[in-house]
This record gives C-alpha cells, structure tokens and sequence, in this order.
C-alpha cells in the first residue's frame, strides 16, 4: 500500500526541520563563518524550493533565518541583532530566500506543466494510433469511449452520434439526464464545455456542423487536452459516417453491377431455350410431311428445353428470395440418411448415366462404413437430428445437378453424412474431371460458371451461390476440394442439434 498524501506531507516537513538543524549542526561544528553559513542555508532553501514547493520553502527559510541569527550573527546565541552588518546579512538573507524561492518555485512548475504536456502528448498520440486500427465504422464508434476511458485514466466516456442519435458508452448504464444534455449541447442548446451530473460534457464539430457531444467523469482534463480529444473524437465520428456512407454507396453499387448481372445472364440463359422451343414448335407446325420420328424428336427438344427453362426461372426465383432476406429455417427432426435418399430419388433424371452410391453411417451417427461388392453395407438405426430438410434438399439437389451436369456419363458419385462434437456433415464426391485449380476460389459467386462451364455452356451460374447463401441462413457453410486426377469432394454442414431447439 501506498504512504497517504498527508503522511507524505508531514514527512516532508519533518525532514525539512531536520536537515536544518544538521545543517546547522554541521555549520557551528566546522566553525564556518557567517558567510558560509548563509550560502550553506540559501542553497537549503532553494533545494526544498525546487522538490516540495514554495510553501515548505518558506518554513525552511525561517528556521535557517533563526539558525543563522542564533548561532552565526553577533551576539552569537542570541536572537537580537548587533550593528548595522549583522541587520545586511540578515536582510540579504532573507530576500535572497524569498527571490530564491519563487524562481525555483516557479521552475519546478514549468518542469511539472512540461512533463505532464509531454504525457498528455503521449496519450493523444495512442488514442490517434488506436483510431487509426479500426477499419468498421460501427466497431470505432462503440470501442472509442472506452479506449478514452482507459488511455486517460477516466471513470466513465459517453460518445453522442448526432447524424445516428445513438449513444456509445464506456461505463454501463447512464442517466437519462445527462442524454438529454449531451443532445441540447449538441443541438447548440446548452454551453459548449459544461459540468452535468458529475459529467464534463463538450461539443463534436467538424467546422461549424455540429455532429454530437461527448462527456466524461472525473472532471481531470485540463481544457487543452479536452479540446485536443474532442478534435480528434470529431475527425473519428466524422470518418466513421463517411466510411458509413462509403459502404452504402458500394453496397448500392454491387447490388446495381448484381442485378444488372442478373438481367443480362436471365436474359441470356432464358433466350437460348426459348429460341430451340420455337425452333421445334415452327418445324412442327410448317412441316407437314413430317414423319413420326422427326415429330418425336421436336417434342423432345420442346420438353428438354421447357425443363430448362422452368429451372432457370426457378433459381432466379431463389436468388430473388435470398437476396431479399425472406430465407426461414424450419427445422424438424429428421434423418440425414432419408434427406440423401430423397435427394437422390428427385435428382433421378439428371443422374440417370451415373452411378449413385449412398454410404451409410454407423450406428452411433458418426460417419459411413465401408462397402465392398461382395459385403453390402447394412443400414443400422440412426438417432435423429434437427435441420431444415427443405433448405438442406435443395442444397443437394443444387449439388448433384452440379455433378451431372459437368461429369461425363458413367461417373461415380457417393453420398455420406456423419456426426461429429458440433456439426451435421454431408460429402457429395464424384470422379470426374474436377475443378480448375484456378475457379475453386470462385466457383460459390454468382454467375460464375468457370472456365469448363463456361466452354460447355452448363448452368447458369446461380445454383452453387445459392447453396452458399441457403446453408448461411441455417448457420453452417460449405467447402470444396477438387485434387488432380480426383474429381471434386462438396462438404457442407450444419449445426448438430439433437433436442428441439425451444428445449436446449
């Protein structure tokens, strides 16, 4: 524990009378000279000057005073002064003391004004530098009171965001009262600087627009550095709106660049299946010898066509959906193994020249067995989980379209899910010719097709974004892995839930 502040005092004074009297005692055993003795206790004086101030300076002065009169000035031992040069020496002394004493005084005050500027210096320019690491403008608006808190020592740093009307606070809960004053100073209503509520409030400007109000507790800060934080508080709060700002306006723009992308690929994708559904419609119409076979064959293409066409609308629709944020995750519970059988079963069309397999899990849910051809793999009872089985079938079906639609007939693809301590975990593997290392970085953006897709003219670069986007919405992710020579390896998931979520 530290020595109290009056204890230091009362010290300070105690050590004070006593170098005095060992001065003196010193002095008189020596036999010095008045002239010695003075300097001896002038340069005593200014000592305690210079370390405790002018007033313990002046005490010291007076018992030196009486040393020097009692033991050094004639008659000696006697407080009464003899003849005209014992009254100079005393005089001389004693405004010697005095003068001494407050240049001392007055340096000690400039030394103790020059190192508190040099760490007030220091701690605006740690602010400054903490200000500088933010790149959220929401995340240095809520962590710059309590940054001042800190750096200055303070108890409590509200900050008051007028183009917001919000509140940012270091210290928890704040009056109601001292709101409405940060507001009125705000609003040029109240005095710029001014106590409230054991607050020192003052007012945010850039130029002369007002922007909000910030206050603090204890009222510590001299008004140099209050003005020098309130200036450097504005050019943060007045970032922080333009990066805001910056932020929408690219947001605006992205979504513009979006939709734009999204017209032109609708109306690219969608022309091209309607211009092969005319093309057999008018042979079928103007082609009146037409045989059967030929007839067959523009129904065909009719069908294949529509198909694609209803599939084109409806990932535009699903896109629509998720970027309007109208995604609800409905879960229920359900097993992994029955959601890739169903997936399997509505995919059937697109995989019909591949070769599905279904790896099942072991009993306790934790990742498939192995089969061999002349060992079927059994499937054990599985427990339950909690997911959305609508959202998660379109990520496979989205998934095993994928597969068909850029591996060759013929290939293989394998289905698995598996448990682990905090995820539900599904792989959709094939083998065929995999993913440009350079599309993998890519291939979940919208309308990115990749450089095979692309070649091949395949998809429309929606389906993969659209997974991405619906397993964010259920709170997992997804991942792609595509080694040479491998085929390519999706590996998605949720959170694992066993209970009904209103019951954990």
């Amino acid at each position: 524990m530290g020595v109290p502040a009056y204890a230091r005092q009362v010290l300070r004074w105690l050590a004070a009378s006593a170098t005095a009297a060992l001065a003196t005692l010193v002095l008189t055993r020596l036999g010095a000279s008045s002239t010695t003795a003075g300097m001896v206790f002038l340069v005593l004086v200014v000592w305690w000057a210079t370390q405790a101030g002018i007033v313990l300076s002046i005490f010291t002065a007076l018992l030196c005073a009486l040393c020097f009169d009692y033991f050094f000035l004639p008659p000696i031992r006697t407080l009464r002064l003899q003849g005209a040069q014992a009254w100079v020496a005393m005089l001389s002394f004693a405004l010697s003391c005095v003068v001494v004493s407050r240049l001392a005084e007055r340096a000690r005050k400039q030394t103790i004004r020059a190192q508190q500027r040099q760490e007030d210096v220091g701690k605006l320019y740690a602010l400054s530098q903490e200000m500088m690491l933010f790149e959220d403008a929401d995340r240095l608006l809520r962590d710059l009171p309590g940054a001042i808190d800190r750096i200055f020592a303070l108890e409590g740093v509200v900050l008051y965001v007028g183009d917001y009307d919000r509140f940012y606070s270091s210290a928890g809960a704040v009056p109601a009262s001292v709101h409405a004053h940060m507001q009125a100073v705000t609003q040029g209503l109240n005095p710029t600087i001014a106590p409230f509520a054991g607050y020192q409030t003052t007012a945010l400007a850039l130029g002369l627009k007002p922007i909000g109000a910030l206050s603090w507790k204890p009222d510590t800060l001299s008004l140099e550095v209050a003005a020098a934080v309130s200036a450097q508080v504005s050019i943060a709060v007045a970032r922080s709106i333009a990066m805001a700002a910056t932020t929408r306006v690219e947001a605006a723009r992205e979504a513009d660049r979006l939709r734009t992308a999204l017209i032109d690929s609708l109306t690219h994708e969608l022309r091209t299946p309607l211009t092969s559904i005319r093309a057999a419609s008018t042979t079928l119409l103007e082609a009146d010898g037409l045989d059967e076979g030929g007839r067959l064959e523009m129904v065909r293409i009719i069908n294949e066509e529509a198909e694609r066409l209803d599939q084109l609308i409806g990932e535009a629709v699903e896109m629509a959906e998720i970027d309007a944020n109208v995604v609800q995750v409905k879960m229920s519970p359900q097993h992994p193994s029955a959601l890739l059988d169903q997936a399997v079963e509505e995919s059937r069309k697109a995989l019909a020249s591949h070769k599905v397999t279904i790896l099942p899990v072991t009993a306790d849910g934790s990742g498939p067995d192995e089969m061999t051809a002349d060992k079927p793999a059994e499937k054990p009872a599985e427990k339950p989980a909690w997911f959305d089985p609508h959202l998660l079938g379109r990520v496979l079906r989205h998934l095993l379209e994928n597969v068909a639609s850029h591996t060759p007939p013929g290939s293989r693809v394998t289905l698995s899910s598996k448990r682990t301590e905090e995820h539900l975990e599904f792989l959709v593997d094939d083998n065929g010719p995999g993913i440009d290392a350079k599309d993998l970085p890519l291939i979940f953006e919208k309308f990115y097709r990749g450089k095979r897709g692309a070649k091949l003219r395949k998809g429309s670069g929606m389906g993969l974004a659209i997974t991405r986007a619906i397993l964010k919405a259920h709170g997992g992710g997804i991942e792609v892995a595509s080694p040479p020579g491998s085929g390519a390896r999706f590996h998605f998931w949720v959170p694992l839930i066993e209970k009904e979520p209103s019951r954990q």
